[in-house]
């Protein structure tokens, strides 16, 4: 990746890859970007791309995702976040704007929750609110039962839908195809299960998940992805943190539509960088 050195990070359980500025300037915002579940570091090469000469960039594959495996599927969205605070240790990064994709977004949350006070900012895109008000029972039940529905489908009827059902656009479906063929159909079945499950378990501990940081909330307007529309919209009315939709994307805007997804991100990174 350009200007990015992969580096890893060791845990008890494995090793997190991630990429990150190898040069920093200390005058500029740090953009940590945090793929969605089965998704990696890819997701965001626009992003990377874009921001290389803007801001100092970190951008990880996920424990279990992409190239941070071989990795137990034995995590929770704390252990994510525990994990991120020690890369961000590592390197040195003290007030990180974090950019969360679906799932990267409850890690993100789960880390403001753990370390409150910590980040200068927090993207929401296509994710939604771990506040236990916004689910319904049923919901809940029902991300706890992925892996054996997923099991159900043919792994090329899996592949395609994905990339349709997460994007609107050929790129994008095209990074989304490349980053699940990258996992065996079983592989990519558990590790769906399991995320799933650990949002559901997230949801249900009932936490404040309070967000003490300033918020930004970007969500596709053809997201489709179960109720991410319904979750933003309630969010905007419950809590009052505007949604800013993105023509014509899907669940993974930041394919479908990186030059609107990358305006949004550059103004708000300078408005908590100037904070």
């Amino acid at each position: 990746m350009a200007d990015l050195a992969r580096r890893q990070f060791a845990t008890d359980r494995g090793a997190i890859a991630y990429w990150v500025s190898e040069q920093p300037a200390p005058d500029r915002p740090w953009l940590v970007f945090l793929p969605g579940l089965t998704a990696d570091h890819r997701l965001f090469d626009r992003q990377v791309e874009y921001f290389a000469d803007r801001a100092n960039v970190l951008v990880w594959d996920a424990p279990s995702h992409g190239e941070s495996r071989p990795f137990p599927l034995d995590w929770s969205l704390d252990d994510k976040a525990r994990w991120l605070k020690g890369i961000l240790d590592a390197e040195g990064i003290g007030r990180p704007i974090l950019v969360g994709q679906s799932m990267g977004g409850y890690v993100a949350q789960a880390f403001l929750d753990l370390y409150p006070g910590m980040a200068a900012g927090f993207a929401s895109v296509d994710s939604c609110p771990l506040k236990r008000m916004y689910y319904q029972g049923w919901e809940l039940w029902s991300l706890k039962h992925v892996e054996p529905m997923f099991a159900l489908f043919p792994w090329k009827t899996l592949v395609n839908q994905g990339a349709k059902s997460n994007s609107t656009t050929p790129y994008g479906q095209q990074v989304m195809r490349t980053m699940m063929q990258d996992y065996r159909k079983d592989e990519y079945c558990r590790l769906s299960g399991h995320g799933f499950r650990v949002l559901a378990e997230a949801v249900e501990a009932d936490r404040p998940y309070e967000i003490d940081c300033p918020l930004l909330v970007l969500c596709g307007e053809k997201d489709g992805a179960g109720s991410a529309k319904r979750y933003n919209r309630e969010w905007q009315k419950r809590e009052g943190h505007q949604v800013h939709w993105i023509e014509g994307a899907g669940h993974n805007s930041t394919c479908d539509n990186p030059e609107a997804i990358n305006a949004a991100l550059e103004a708000f990174a300078a408005q908590c960088h100037q904070a």
